[in-house]
């Protein structure tokens, strides 16, 4: 006859090996691979060309800027809201670290503001008198790739048209066009970190 701690033991140990599996799965070195994997990493084409990030809407908004054509001589560069997305992942680790990792993609989506009724651009609506977004117009994307994008101090700068529909897939730009600005400018590791209170710390 087997004794009674035999018995217990062979009863208990499926339950002592799901404590285990369950220790070990909410543990910290566990819980960072988790995270890591669910980062959303920029992906390339055989040409090196940046695809559009998928699903960037899901993304954590941090803000929207606005410089419209009638308050810039009726030629902004950027004649739009610009809607920035961080990515979530990337952005969880800026929250702990505050700073930007590898792999950090923002996602810039333009949108048009409604046609204006005032010679400022504004124009009236239930709300008052303002700006108001209309048709969206396009995108820009910045990568961080410290090896990639060194000739640009560590970012990669892609248009993605700006018109819509976007384009699939972008070329990164040259550092003429886009990353001497956000060098000269950006308050925080080139970017514009003074215009989104959420990553200004």
């Amino acid at each position: 006859m087997k004794s009674t701690v035999e018995r217990i033991t062979k009863a208990t140990a499926p339950a002592v090996a799901a404590l285990i599996c369950a220790a070990v799965s909410t543990a910290p070195g566990h819980a960072r691979a988790a995270d890591e994997k669910a980062r959303y990493l920029p992906e390339y084409n055989a040409a090196g060309d940046l695809l559009l990030p998928k699903n960037f809407h899901e993304w954590i908004f941090v803000g929207s800027p606005l410089t419209p054509n009638a308050l810039n001589g009726g030629e902004a560069n950027f004649p739009e809201f610009h809607n920035v997305y961080i990515e979530p992942g990337s952005y969880a680790i800026y929250q702990k670290t505050h700073v930007f990792p590898e792999g950090t993609i923002f996602l810039k989506e333009l949108q048009l503001t409604l046609p204006k009724k005032y010679p400022d651009g504004s124009r009236d609506e239930p709300s008052g008198r303002g700006y108001f977004p209309g048709a969206f117009n396009g995108a820009d994307v910045t990568v961080k790739d410290s090896k990639r994008f060194a000739a640009s101090n560590g970012w990669g700068y892609f248009n993605f048209n700006h018109h819509e529909p976007k384009a699939p897939t972008a070329k990164v730009r040259a550092k003429e066009e886009c990353a001497y600005c956000h060098i000269a400018s950006a308050k925080k590791d080139d970017v514009w970190t003074q215009f989104y209170p959420l990553l200004d710390n």
